[in-house]
């Protein structure tokens, strides 16, 4: 008896003494997330926004993300190639940066890898997605663009300039960029609203500026007003520099404008918009289909004055639109 119970206590201690069988480990899963810009510099300027957003939302470079970037540098010959060769290293999402041309040729390159867009105006009219509560396909992300803007654009800009009686004023636009005609389409009614003569002017290169702003004075308008898209936000600096020598007050939609020289901006918040972009790749890695996850329109703006312009222009900014400023560059 004695035997047999110390046999089972020495049995016992070898059985607890013994490694446990190894239990299979949990491998992390390496996210493949890839960026195509058309825009030079995009890595700098709104990059740290989204990398922020993914860090925070458990996305580490060399962890558990493989972050790949690839920039046409403000040539958008290039893109194909460029999306083409991010799509062969099969990622598991593609993010197209600011403007329609990346986007477009992600979805060329691909009609399985989701899509997400950053920043752009008309996706629907662009051919990007079906609708925005419904964009069907691979491809969603967010719009810049939302319902009375260049309404509001085209007011501030009537409230900075002293018109006795009315005057023309000048759009500047990329007939090329898809989003234009949506764009112009709400000029206009917002001018007509207000019974505001309009002069437009395109532009399709950065070397055809100088002669549409000489043009536009011939003309005699006494504002500006610029729609944004990569050929007027890459001659932004060139745009201020204009608009001071011809001493147009002019409105843009993003404050790189104002901060660039320009007299105001007032648009969407682009940092918000890129760590927004940050949620809907995180939403898409988890599980969720493009298809089914709606195109967002922007509710944050930003109002910009740059009043060391308006000074070199002799203009007096109305206290009234001083107060609603979000930011003043003296």
């Amino acid at each position: 008896m004695t035997d047999r119970r110390s046999f089972l206590l020495i049995s016992l201690a070898g059985a607890l003494a013994a490694p446990l069988p190894a239990e299979p480990q949990q491998v992390r899963k390496v996210y493949r997330i890839a960026f195509l810009a058309l825009v030079s510099g995009e890595d700098t300027s709104l990059m740290t926004a989204l990398v922020e957003r993914l860090r925070e939302l458990g996305y580490t470079e060399g962890k558990n993300m493989v972050f790949t970037y690839r920039s046409a540098e403000g040539h958008p010959e290039r893109l194909p190639q460029l999306a083409m060769d991010l799509i062969r290293g099969n990622p598991d999402i593609l993010i197209a940066g600011f403007g329609t041309l990346a986007a477009q040729a992600g979805k060329a390159a691909t009609a399985t890898i989701p899509i997400v867009f950053t920043n752009l105006g008309d996706p629907v009219g662009a051919g990007l997605v079906t609708s925005l509560g419904r964009p069907g396909g691979n491809v969603t992300g967010l719009t810049d663009q939302a319902r009375d803007l260049q309404g509001k654009r085209l007011q501030i800009l009537r409230e900075v300039i002293p018109i006795s009686s009315p005057k023309a004023i000048a759009v500047l636009l990329n007939p090329d960029t898809p989003f234009t005609a949506l764009a112009l389409k709400e000029v206009k009614a917002a001018a007509d609203a207000t019974h505001t003569p309009l002069k437009v002017f395109e532009a399709r290169t950065p070397d055809e500026l100088s002669a549409r702003f000489e043009e536009g004075m011939n003309a005699g308008v006494v504002g500006l007003l610029v729609l944004e898209d990569p050929l007027t936000y890459n001659a932004r600096r060139r745009l201020a520099e204009l608009a001071m020598r011809f001493r147009l007050p002019t409105i843009y939609g993003y404050r790189d404008f104002a901060e660039a020289g320009g007299l105001m901006s007032y648009g969407a918040d682009r940092r918000v918009m890129y760590r927004r972009a940050a949620e809907y790749v995180d939403k898409i890695l988890r599980g969720a289909r493009p298809a089914d996850l709606a195109v967002e329109q922007p509710t944050t703006f930003e109002f910009v004055i740059n009043l060391k312009t308006a000074k070199a222009l002799g203009l007096t900014i109305p206290p009234s639109l001083l107060a609603r400023a979000d930011q003043i560059i003296e």
